[in-house]
């Protein structure tokens, strides 16, 4: 069996907005109230996509979930044409599109019964993505429905908060090799929650049966937190045997890289001094939030937001580390900026799992012919603008509902019509 990473992008939604629903997501707050831009999101993404494919990748999607979640106002005894303002925002949230938190998810090299592993997100701190794991737990259950290779687990339950793979790294000699897993975790965030607990990303390596021998958790500073890094991967990403992360990224630093170093063979790491790029420029351009792939070439790859090349100590510290002949030798920039918008950078957008693509279901794997499909569905249906005080107009939740039902036809997924009514 040939594991390789596939990284499966979430489709943005044709309900793309800016509620500013997130709390310590800096981004989703200060462009709260904004006009959002849902087909050209969504084309970003496609984009995205088609630049992963060019550089050898294997590319896989997730599709939007049923917006307006009527369900799920259904559970709280209302509507959408009743619900309150804010109610009916968090019923209208596109956030599924950030991949990274749909799972949380083990490769067989690591695993007891040699099976992929994956447990779907509770998201259970922000009401807003807290009805996403039904819609998310469908499609991960028939794309990875190979019971010879793929564990999809439920949520943890909702006492402990799990954010999915925006918490967890993995680092190994090669993706077909056993590795060292990372859970990280917060204890406080100062003003802003500590969304990952480490009772949920415990519970986890256990039901992915990891080797605790090689299982780390690894706390995230609350400075970070606080300053608005709320997923561990806005400030820190691994691939292979090289964890990039900047200086202030864990509270107890030392102690995972010594870690690290100890379990993973070839380790390297990267750091970036707070010195030269201080934690609220990493932020602002989310330069962790990227895309860290081994692409055919060999080349080590970061996969970039054009805002880390339009903020100065970022860019500047990217080209003295290639001209340096770091373990970084490539970066590509992508224009995620509607995603950027609402706090998610290239890596909020995808999910990667190590797998043998022949053991996944074709619908959820990309070309550039399926891509063309999907950029043609989102011409055609996706809305071109939403502003706040029309989100749930009826004629606009029509069209939202008619753009998705549209693509789930083109993709021949159409049984996910029905799973969430």
């Amino acid at each position: 069996m040939a594991l390789v990473e596939i990284n499966f992008d979430g489709i943005v939604g044709p309900s793309h907005n800016y509620a500013g629903l997130s709390l310590g997501n800096l981004a989703s707050t200060r462009n709260a109230g904004q006009v959002s831009q849902p087909r050209a999101a969504a084309l970003e993404g496609v984009a995205k996509m088609r630049a992963n494919l060019d550089l050898g990748l294997v590319q896989g999607i997730f599709l939007p979930h049923p917006r307006p979640n009527r369900a799920w106002l259904a559970d709280l005894g209302t509507t959408i044409d009743e619900a309150e303002p804010a109610l009916a925002a968090n019923a209208m949230s596109a956030s599924a599109m950030w991949a990274a938190n749909a799972a949380t998810v083990s490769p067989a090299p690591d695993t007891a019964d040699r099976k992929c592993h994956l447990t779907v997100a509770n998201l259970r701190t922000m009401p807003h993505r807290s009805h996403e794991w039904p819609a998310t737990l469908a499609q991960l259950q028939i794309a990875f429905g190979d019971a010879a290779h793929f564990t999809v687990h439920a949520p943890i339950p909702p006492a402990f908060g799990d954010e999915g793979a925006a918490n967890h790294m993995r680092l190994a000699p090669a993706y077909g090799e056993p590795g060292a897993e990372i859970f990280v975790y917060g204890v406080s965030g100062g003003a802003f929650p500590a969304r990952q607990h480490v009772e949920a990303s415990k519970a986890i390596a256990r039901l992915h049966r990891l080797d605790p021998a090689r299982t780390l958790f690894a706390e995230q500073s609350e400075q970070a937190i606080a300053a608005g890094a709320f997923h561990n991967d806005v400030v820190a990403v691994a691939n292979g045997p090289l964890l990039f992360a900047h200086e202030k990224a864990f509270a107890q630093r030392d102690r995972l890289i010594a870690d690290c170093e100890r379990l993973v063979p070839g380790f390297e790491l990267v750091e970036v001094p707070d010195s030269e790029v201080p934690l609220a420029d990493a932020i602002a351009s989310y330069v962790f939030n990227a895309q860290l792939v081994s692409p055919a070439t060999g080349e080590t790859t970061l996969i970039v937001p054009a805002e880390a090349q339009e903020t100065p100590s970022v860019w500047n510290w990217l080209q003295r580390h290639l001209a340096g002949n770091g373990p970084i030798r490539r970066v590509e920039v992508v224009d995620v900026r509607q995603s950027m918008a609402n706090g998610g950078g290239p890596a909020c957008l995808r999910l990667r799992v190590v797998a043998d693509p022949e053991t996944v279901d074709p619908r959820f794997l990309v070309d550039e012919a399926r891509l063309g499909a999907i950029a043609e569905i989102v011409e055609r249906f996706w809305p071109q603008a939403i502003a706040n005080d029309e989100l749930t107009q009826p004629a606009l939740i029509r069209d939202i509902e008619t753009a998705r039902r549209a693509l789930l036809d083109a993709l021949d997924l159409g049984e996910l019509a029905a799973i969430v009514p």
